[in-house]
């Protein structure tokens, strides 16, 4: 479960091999919560944390796409993604 980004408290990860969703999605945890997140739209698929952490990460994920989407790609196919900048 490689971490691509920290931020405000919140870490982000992709799991390798994840199958529980086909779709592009990152994991957001925050002081033991975790929620995941669809790349696409930013829907949370399941979990939760705060409502203000949610709608961070959900501006991160707008913010940083097209890596996101690049990291999934590396992600499904068992390479490590690269980090990503956090939200400033």
């Amino acid at each position: 479960m490689p971490t691509i980004s920290m931020f405000d408290g919140i870490v982000i990860c992709f799991y390798f091999y994840d199958e529980r969703y086909e779709l592009p999605h990152i994991h957001a945890k925050y002081q033991g919560q975790e929620a995941s997140f669809s790349i696409t739209d930013g829907e949370i698929l399941s979990g939760a944390i705060p409502m203000a952490k949610t709608r961070l990460v959900q501006a991160w994920i707008e913010i940083h796409r097209e890596s996101l989407l690049a990291d999934w790609d590396l992600a499904v196919n068992g390479q490590a993604p690269f980090p990503i900048d956090p939200l400033r």
